[in-house]
């Protein structure tokens, strides 16, 4: 039986021309960049290399670029280490009710130990208000958190708008988890005004436990990893070389068909929510105009079934969905970002995300679709 993986905010699989990177770095440059023999100054040369194919590809200073351990780490060093930097001007923080777990218990850590968290609410689309962001805006606000892309429903924030609103006030510090979107859509960091945005490799077809943490210039941030001093002294650490040079391949093979996958991605996500809608017991979340919308994320409740029981449905047939964000599938409360939407608990218990890829092909969404009708033709009979 043929496997069909829905499943890439998750996870993806990697670029064939990025295993055989990471394989043959591992085999020949294994110096630690840090030594002075030949070895070493190989392994720091790629990682110049590296650094300087990312920087071009987002479109960034490549000497504001920090390696990290993923998207966890990237999000963790952003937001803490901005809070214990700059505590001095103040101690309130805003967020949203939706964020990714990494953003969202990083700010719970920050409040027991005696700061001041706002999380912006959404609306049934799952957009935060511009006008709730500027409200929230206190003399003692020294970071905004907001991802760009929602993993779970894949809204689109309006970054570009925040941004510029917070550009008057000098004294913020704007942090943006861009992991949903780098290589998907859009996102220019310098030009829009951001001051720190993650990424992660394994979302855009690189190897796992490795990203990137860009911050604008100017920006400080207090190190949570000390030692040896790696990274301008904001991530100690031995770089993994191998995986650094990995995601540099994935990020510009990613950026450089961007344009083209978009138009292909959306395609496929219309012909998908086109689908869902005209099923009674599958109902959309999300916005229903696609400009709202990342182009390989679509996500449904099907009113009355247990998500997981959805799951394992669609993975006998060959099909592997999710309920949620892959951090947060074990739980089995209801979703917090559906709760946040407005969805009824009901509703929000059966939820399921479909993510795509742009290799994938409209024949592909055509047996999605008609695997998923019949998953509903033969569930659909326990509800009544």
């Amino acid at each position: 039986m043929k496997m069909y993986y829905f499943d890439h905010s998750a996870t993806t699989p990697p670029f064939n021309e990025v295993t055989d990177t990471v394989v043959e770095v591992m085999k020949n440059y294994y110096g630690n960049p840090s030594s002075l023999h030949q070895l070493g100054i190989d392994a720091e040369q790629l990682l110049k290399r590296a650094r300087n194919v990312i920087s071009e590809s987002l479109g960034v200073n490549g000497e504001q670029l920090i390696f990290t351990s993923g998207g966890t780490e990237s999000n963790n060093m952003a937001i803490k280490g901005v809070a214990l930097q700059y505590q001095n001007r103040g101690k309130h923080l805003i967020t949203t009710e939706i964020e990714h777990a990494s953003v969202y218990e990083s700010f719970k850590q920050l409040e027991k130990a005696g700061y001041h968290v706002t999380y912006l609410p959404v609306d049934q689309t799952g957009q935060v208000s511009i006008e709730d962001l500027e409200h929230a805006l206190t003399d003692e606000t020294i970071l905004v958190s907001i991802m760009h892309v929602n993993n779970e429903v894949g809204r689109i924030q309006p970054i570009k708008k925040m941004a510029s609103l917070l550009k008057k006030r000098k004294r913020i510090i704007f942090h943006v988890d861009a992991i949903q979107s780098v290589g998907k859509i859009p996102i220019h960091p310098e030009d829009w005004g951001i001051d720190l945005m993650s990424v992660s490799a394994h979302k855009l077809n690189g190897p796992k436990g490795v990203g990137v943490l860009y911050y604008r210039d100017g920006i400080k941030l207090y190190p949570l990893l000390t030692g040896g001093g790696q990274e301008a002294g904001y991530r100690s650490g031995t770089e993994n070389v191998p995986l650094i040079v990995g995601m540099a391949k994935a990020i510009r093979i990613s950026m450089d068909k961007q344009t083209i996958n978009l138009e292909h991605l959306y395609r496929l996500r219309k012909k998908l929510t086109d689908f869902i809608i005209q099923i009674p017991e599958l109902h959309l979340n999300g916005s229903t105009n696609p400009e709202h919308m990342a182009p390989h994320i679509v996500h449904f409740s099907f009113t009355g079934m247990k998500s997981e029981v959805i799951v394992h449905a669609l993975e006998k047939k060959g099909i592997y969905v999710s309920t949620r964000s892959a951090c947060a599938s074990g739980e089995s409360k209801a979703s917090r970002v559906l709760s946040a939407m407005g969805v009824s608990e009901h509703n929000a218990n059966s939820g399921i995300r479909i993510s795509m890829s742009a290799q994938q092909t409209t024949q592909d969404i055509n047996i999605l679709c008609k695997q998923l009708k019949q998953v509903v033709h033969d569930y659909k009979g326990f509800i009544k």
